[in-house]
């Protein structure tokens, strides 16, 4: 279970180890660190390997220097770029790039931006180490350094970067400065130091940071406080996970009722409610808000009923698939609210919510089980702002909604963010880009409510529900269907897939 921490929180854990070590120890590891990373991106041959490394004015750029000693030692042909800070530089940088200037690295000359572009695109390099920036970075990256970045994104090479890409808001995700004025380093891979970050992981985070290794620093565990934030992980909710009973039947696993479907949206109640019977609910329910249909085709286990005559209190509730924004659907959803019945609250219903404070208060002084399911744009509407907003701080948003609306909120996107009502967030790690497709967000309502029909808890039925859903994703494209045209239906037969596999592996 992997901890996540802020940059306050790191800046607390790197002040209080540094009270007990040597001056320039931390920097002195995490080259070391950098190194061997380095060297396992290397060939064999590493004589003939052409290593660029981009040393900026900070401390991240002595972390760069230290790296690049050590790869010179080593036998790589290392060459710097080095951007010496415009004030006095601490100790510790100065030392690094006196170690750095001893060792068989070269230096590049260079005397413009235009000179350190020319280095970067003047070899075919077998990696390059981006240390321009660390997480101190508060302004965009913009002038010669933006195009400097661009220049290096433009690499065939493996991108290393240590501790963040440069550019990238490790507490958020979000290029610092957003999309138009900032840019980030598109890295292969991110070292990163002392603990992990969420925003190596949601947001622009994945498409920026690649594959994700910690290196601690060989800091004392007491110096870490207890995370507020975590990799979701299959431990987090593997005590709930149940194998069927041979005297199991269908009243055993709960039933769901997906109220959803006006006229002419009838396809999103049907895509949750059959992933909640395929992953495992005993009995499900497909309440129509217009005039329902005899029954599905395609899945005539399914029971259709119309939404006005179904009893809320008899089924987990799953509100919102195709529900349309009418009167009607309003006054429907005041009557699930009311209920006593776990319940998921996606689409329509979200924006229902977001457009009536009565419902938003009907909603946060509710007593049962609840999980919001809102892209970006629904939370954006639920909390006043816009979806750019939401991106700009993914954590934050969610930790909102949970704290507002009393309610398990799981904000979908790329690094999907689950807030817990105590303010504890998890960020998922499974899920492609074949999750874009219209359809996906039924189906994970869907899941979310086939778990709490099975008895599962609020928080682990979420938790569980976001990773059986990118896993099933990310097994089709393992497979070849996708990410390109990837369809919502296509993911609940491996959704059953997924949920079977868990129970085999896990189940008690």
């Amino acid at each position: 279970m992997t901890p996540l921490f802020t940059i306050a929180e790191l800046r607390a854990i790197e002040h209080a180890a540094a009270q007990r070590l040597p001056e320039g120890a931390l920097m002195q590891r995490a080259g070391q660190a950098g190194a061997n990373q380095a060297l396992d991106l290397l060939p064999f041959t590493i004589h003939r390997a052409q290593v660029l490394v981009l040393a900026g004015p900070g401390n991240n750029g002595g972390d760069a220097l230290e790296t690049a000693a050590h790869l010179g030692h080593a036998g790589a042909q290392v060459t710097v770029l080095h951007f010496p800070p415009a004030d006095a530089a601490a100790a510790e940088r100065i030392e690094a790039l006196r170690r750095a200037r001893s060792s068989p690295a070269r230096f590049a000359a260079i005397t413009e931006a235009a000179d350190a572009r020319a280095v970067v695109t003047g070899t075919a390099w077998t990696l390059m180490i981006d240390g321009l920036f660390g997480i101190g970075l508060a302004r965009p990256i913009t002038g010669d350094f933006a195009a400097l970045v661009a220049t290096v994104n433009e690499l065939a090479c493996p991108i290393l970067a240590l501790d963040v890409p440069s550019g990238l808001d490790s507490d958020t995700g979000a290029v610092v400065g957003g999309g138009k004025t900032g840019i980030a380093v598109r890295a292969t891979r991110t070292l990163t130091f002392i603990g992990d970050k969420p925003g190596l992981h949601t947001a622009e985070g994945r498409d920026h940071s690649g594959a994700v290794t910690v290196s601690n620093l060989d800091i004392e565990p007491e110096l870490f406080p207890a995370p507020r934030a975590r990799l979701n992980d299959v431990a987090l909710f593997a005590h709930c996970v149940r194998r069927r009973r041979h005297s199991s039947h269908k009243g055993s696993h709960g039933s769901v009722a997906v109220v959803g479907g006006a006229r002419g949206m009838a396809g999103a109640p049907i895509l949750a409610a059959r992933t909640a019977l395929t992953s495992g609910a005993g009995r499900v329910y497909a309440c129509f808000v217009g005039e329902p249909p005899a029954f599905d085709a395609a899945q005539p286990e399914l029971m259709c009923r119309s939404a006005q005559e179904y009893d809320f209190n008899s089924a987990v509730l799953v509100i919102g698939p195709g529900m349309g924004g009418s009167a009607s659907s309003a006054e429907m959803l005041a009557s699930a609210l009311h209920s006593q019945s776990p319940a998921v609250l996606d689409a329509d219903a979200l924006n229902l919510l977001a457009g009536s404070e009565a419902l938003r208060t009907q909603l946060a002084q509710r007593k049962a089980p609840c999980i919001l399911t809102p892209h970006p744009l629904e939370a954006a509407r639920l909390l006043g702002v816009t979806a750019t907003e939401i991106q700009a701080d993914r954590p934050s948003a969610a930790r909102m909604l949970a704290s507002r609306l009393a309610a398990t909120v799981v904000l979908k996107g790329s690094g999907t963010v689950l807030a817990a009502r105590n303010g504890e967030i998890v960020i998922n790690t499974t899920g492609n880009p074949a999750l874009a497709t219209a359809g996906t967000g039924d189906v994970l309502s869907g899941l979310c409510g086939s778990l709490l029909a099975q008895g599962w808890p609020e928080w682990e039925a979420a938790l569980a529900a976001v990773w059986l859903h990118g896993m099933a994703a990310d097994d089709l494209v393992t497979e070849g269907a996708g990410p390109i045209g990837l369809t919502a239906s296509e993911l609940i037969p491996a959704i059953r897939t997924a949920v079977n596999r868990l129970a085999a592996q896990h189940g008690s």
